[in-house]
């Protein structure tokens, strides 16, 4: 059993971190998330460069290969600084292996490349305004057959950086099975721009430096070719990448994590009250000790769902124990921070209150830790809550 990267991976680590430190450090990070409607564009770019937007893709369409654990190495390493790095290259990433398993071989030889070059952006849109976590109950995008394709009428809501993506990885009901609501839903690519589509962005507490959006359609066209795997079965498609989504969730609260440790250390050892050190304080070592342990079940837990997502072995429930651990010990931790740098932490220019309100999301999203513990519980031959 081992417990440790391999020689690569740690290489890779270390790789991360310096262009991290060099291209968005914390201080860039706070001017990045105070430009709440200007997508980083440029931060695109240089992840572009780096090759980032390429791992975990075929090498025989110009990725990089790379396993699962590695791309959430890469997230943890990001989201130290910035969360929203996380999914500037993580939402595109995902997409992109579900566009390779299912997707036509002309949108595979089309898309896959220039994905793997970061020349294309795809944003997923999933969630609708009638309900998160009721996905299926709540569908009510509408996919209707037509001569040469399909015509989409809906509204969907929380799909990130959809107004600055070139494709829409969309789910919609193209037939009704009242009782299995799961069947007769269809995954398709939708471009941009096309005729009846719209995105508005939302205002967020947190999570600023990329943007969330609503995305209204109305009869828009989607040719046959840009159907993602086979009509009716995209809920059960999906589920690889949603697994995959929780994980990098998980990735990256353990990396906001990492960065409210090193805020908290730093502060400790400069800060002085009642001529010592504060870090020599009692009470702030019994804290460190309690972020500490969060921080090693957070990343425990997060590389363990990984490896079984990478093994093809079923990761549903680990998946979601690493993002419900991962998510509520990020939040611990950032309040933590805060309490240690006292009235600077709530501070703007400091930066645990930014990870504060980035982490607070990810107790609701991509799936509430209510609902995540449901279906935890469930996998142990519980019944069936909801």
């Amino acid at each position: 059993m081992e417990f440790t990267l391999t020689d690569e991976q740690t290489m890779f680590q270390e790789m991360v971190r310096n262009w991290v430190e060099k291209e968005c450090p914390k201080d860039a990070a706070r001017d990045y998330e105070a430009q709440e409607f200007e997508y980083p564009f440029e931060l695109w770019d240089k992840m572009s460069e780096a090759g980032f937007h390429a791992i975990g893709l075929p090498p025989e369409l110009g990725g990089q290969g790379g396993d699962v654990v590695t791309q959430m190495i890469l997230t943890r390493e990001l989201a130290r600084s910035l969360a929203g790095l996380t999914w500037i290259f993580g939402i595109s990433s995902f997409c992109a292996k579900s566009i390779n398993k299912f997707a036509s071989d002309v949108a595979r030889e089309e898309l896959i490349p220039q994905l793997a070059e970061g020349k294309l952006r795809v944003a997923i849109a999933v969630t609708e305004p009638s309900g998160g976590t009721d996905l299926m109950g709540a569908m009510r995008t509408r996919a209707t057959k037509v001569d040469g394709g399909w015509s989409i009428t809906g509204q969907k809501i929380w799909s990130t950086a959809a107004h600055v993506s070139d494709y829409l990885f969309l789910m919609a009901r193209t037939e009704d099975i009242v009782d299995k609501p799961a069947r007769g839903v269809t995954l398709f690519l939708v471009k941009q721009p096309s005729e009846g589509l719209e995105c508005r962005q939302i205002p967020k507490v947190g999570m600023k430096s990329v943007g969330s959006c609503e995305v209204f359609l109305d009869d828009v066209f989607v040719p046959d070719e840009y159907v993602v795997g086979q009509p009716g079965q995209g809920f059960y498609q999906m589920l690889s990448t949603l697994n995959n989504e929780r994980i990098m969730v998980a990735a990256l609260c353990t990396g906001i994590i990492d960065g409210c440790i090193e805020e908290a250390m730093s502060y400790l050892m400069e800060r002085e009250a009642f001529g010592k050190k504060i870090g020599s304080f009692q009470v702030w070592h019994q804290n460190l000790a309690d972020m500490a342990m969060m921080q090693k079940q957070a990343e425990l837990m997060t590389y363990y769902a990984a490896w079984k997502s990478e093994s093809g072995e079923d990761c549903g429930r680990e998946a979601n124990m690493a993002k419900v651990v991962a998510s509520e010990y990020a939040g611990k931790c950032s309040d933590i921070a805060i309490q240690v740098l006292g009235g600077m932490g709530y501070a703007l220019e400091t930066h645990p209150q930014r990870y504060w309100r980035d982490s607070r999301l990810y107790r609701i999203g991509p799936i509430t830790n209510e609902m995540a513990r449901n279906s935890i519980a469930e996998t142990f031959g519980l019944p069936r809550s909801f």
